[in-house]
């Protein structure tokens, strides 16, 4: 992973840190804001290779390199599998990682119309204790829509939790909608961040859903802090 104030490089990607986003609402001009987050990025660039050039003898920097070429490489690889999965394995992936993470799951959605819900968790086996756990899996490349977070809560019964999956992500208008809400509870979860409680729950995931995404841990010689 590789930041400066404004950015952040995660998975080969970049994306705004807390400091870059209040910058964007300061500097209402797209192009002003562009500007100015380029030459963030240039500096830091000068800056990472002014300190490479230091010291030639010590390959710290160049197994840094190495790792996050690896990284990267290694994600868009299991990116680029999930995105073809088909969308039931896809969903059976998602009860799979919650019943890793301690849920209930006593429905998923078979083919056909599901009304918008795919699974149905509780956080115990009769579900007579808590909420109950509304799920709905996007396998799409486009970012889902303001209108489709709506479309989602309007399923959602006062005391439900929603938690909506999307491969594609979710447009910015989307994750302010979901962040705003007292009543309902939702949560979003991109690709990254269900890959992310995948690696964590991994040993707890059922076998059987667990084939659906198998991985294995490589071991390497960590670049100095």
């Amino acid at each position: 992973m590789a930041t400066d104030s404004w950015l952040v490089k995660d998975k080969g990607s970049w994306y705004l840190t807390d400091e870059g986003r209040a910058a964007y609402d300061r500097l209402s001009d797209p192009e002003n804001f562009d500007r100015e987050v380029w030459r963030l990025y240039r500096k830091w660039k000068e800056d990472k290779s002014a300190a490479e050039s230091e010291d030639t003898e010590d390959d710290t920097d160049v197994r840094s390199t190495t790792v996050e070429e690896a990284e990267e490489a290694a994600w868009l690889e299991i990116e680029t599998y999930l995105r073809e999965m088909s969308p039931y394995d896809f969903q059976e992936l998602v009860s799979g990682l919650f019943r890793g993470m301690g849920y209930h799951v006593d429905w998923i959605a078979p083919p056909g119309p599901d009304g918008g819900i795919d699974i149905i968790a509780h956080v115990d086996p009769l579900g007579g204790r808590g909420p109950r756990i509304k799920v709905q899996v996007k396998r799409k490349v486009d970012k889902i829509t303001v209108d489709g977070v709506r479309g989602f809560m309007a399923v959602l019964g006062d005391s439900d939790v929603g938690i909506f999956v999307s491969t594609g992500g979710f447009t910015r208008d989307a994750q302010d909608e979901a962040r705003r809400q007292e009543r309902r509870r939702i949560m979003l979860l991109d690709l990254k961040r269900l890959f992310d409680l995948w690696v964590e729950y991994y040993d707890k995931i059922p076998e059987s859903q667990r084939r659906l995404l198998p991985l294995r841990p490589v071991y390497y010689l960590a670049p100095d802090e």
